[in-house]
């Protein structure tokens, strides 16, 4: 089994201590996707064979994710820190551990293949960021109109499909990631063809559906919210690298404008995955030019919020791709604190996920929160250090980077929501000249 219980990323007994004041700047290369890495792990149940995953993030949720397949009975094995071989032709149980299943929201990817390969999947309710309500419903009417039975019960979900899962069209509530990612996994082995419409499109959907096809599946429409899967009796091993995490590229791409520093990020994609990104940095007057799969942030920049047309305030909202993406908006409210001028930062898709800019305005921010989705920030402001606790991975992230921003010592707790998400955090701050250390409690 994967081992993870001794392993010091993501443990609670541990700290940053940031003194900030020091330009971000050198040359740093993004770790594989997280978003595209949990699904295209949970993928790999589907296959009779080996599948081999490479630039896989060193992060939490992937190792845990990797120790829940392995305690189904899955062969996984460490090739390297960012290369596993995972290999499911047995399973021995069909049911998740509960305690490891409550901590990740991305045990619930496990639900698609196991229900589809294996015929029966018994899941606890998933855990996750603490971001607003984060339903289900989209995934349950999915197993349901491709023919599995879902019972709903107060601490878990039991699917069944003794007989396989059959073809149809879909037409999915909302345009939900994982769901997408769930029906999509489901429909790779049912019988028939599955048509998915109002899908999700975001590249991690589309990595996961490069893998399906690259281990014998066929998926049509790929980048597009119309999904055709023609269902097979078998899949095979396939090896795979996984893309470059455009939400890493683009916290540091924020961290190095507003500390001054320049910065090249490395096989960024930046036309793949950054041209709403760059709209959105714009309006705060960052910018950044593209030298062929990087990105290079300046140093010195103006930081100066972009009026829209006639004076009007301007705003960045959030959407499903192509629009901005909701995983950089907290990232975003930091960085408007640093820009002169006045901004709306509209988080549309979850209702909690603004609740922890009570940590900024501690640290001299002025922001005005006016609702659960919407908050005003005028800047520029003068932060100072301060003792914080990260609530989840993306507004931990933003506190890291106001920490280092700040003018003193801040001290950052609950660093493993950080560290879910973002590999070796302290150890590439410090090579690009931040003063981080990592300490024990």
């Amino acid at each position: 089994m994967v081992p993870i219980e001794h392993d010091p990323v993501g443990d609670e007994s541990f700290a940053y201590v940031i003194r900030g004041g020091n330009p971000i700047s050198g040359t740093v290369k993004p770790g594989g996707n997280k978003n595209a890495a949990l699904p295209m792990i949970a993928a790999c149940l589907l296959a009779d064979g080996a599948v081999t995953l490479s630039n896989v993030p060193q992060i939490r949720d992937v190792r845990m994710l990797l120790q829940l397949i392995s305690a189904l009975g899955a062969d996984v094995t460490e090739e390297a820190p960012d290369r596993w071989r995972i290999s499911a032709n047995e399973l021995t149980t069909r049911a998740l551990d509960p305690g490891l299943a409550r901590q990740i929201r991305a045990s619930f990817l496990l639900a698609g293949p196991l229900v589809s390969r294996w015929g029966r999947a018994v899941l606890p309710r998933p855990g996750g960021d603490r971001i607003g309500r984060r339903p289900l419903d989209t995934h349950v009417h999915a197993f349901r109109a491709l023919g599995a039975e879902v019972d709903i019960e107060p601490d878990r979900y039991v699917i069944r499909a003794p007989s396989g899962l059959t073809g149809t069209e879909l037409f999915l509530q909302e345009m939900s990631v994982m769901g997408t990612e769930n029906a999509v996994m489901a429909a790779a082995l049912a019988h028939g063809t599955t048509t998915i419409r109002n899908a999700a499109s975001e590249p991690h959907v589309q990595e996961l559906c490069h893998l399906i096809n690259a281990m014998g599946g066929r998926i049509r429409g790929v980048g597009t919210n119309v999904l055709e899967i023609e269902g097979r009796a078998v899949l095979g091993g396939a090896e795979i690298a996984i893309g470059p995490d455009p939400v890493e590229v683009g916290s540091f791409i924020g961290l190095a404008a507003v500390t001054g520093g320049a910065l090249r990020i490395t096989n960024a994609e930046p036309l793949r995955h950054h041209r709403m990104t760059a709209i959105g940095f714009a309006r705060l007057g960052i910018r950044w030019r593209v030298d062929g799969d990087d990105i290079v942030v300046p140093a010195e920049q103006e930081l100066v919020i972009q009026d829209d047309l006639h004076g009007a305030i301007p705003k960045i909202d959030d959407g499903p791709w192509p629009a901005f993406p909701p995983d950089l908006t907290s990232i975003m409210v930091v960085l408007a604190t640093q820009a002169t001028g006045t901004i709306l930062i509209h988080e549309k898709m979850f209702e909690s996920r603004l609740f922890w800019v009570d940590r900024l305005i501690a640290m001299g921010a002025r922001i005005v929160l006016c609702d659960p989705h919407r908050a005003v920030v005028v800047g520029p402001s003068q932060l100072y250090g301060h003792h914080l606790a990260s609530p989840d991975i993306r507004a931990g992230m933003a506190l890291v980077i106001a920490a280092l921003c700040a003018d003193g010592e801040s001290v950052i707790h609950n660093i493993h929501q950080v560290e879910r998400g973002y590999e070796l955090l302290h150890q590439r701050l410090e090579a690009l000249g931040a003063d981080v250390e990592r300490i024990e409690r």
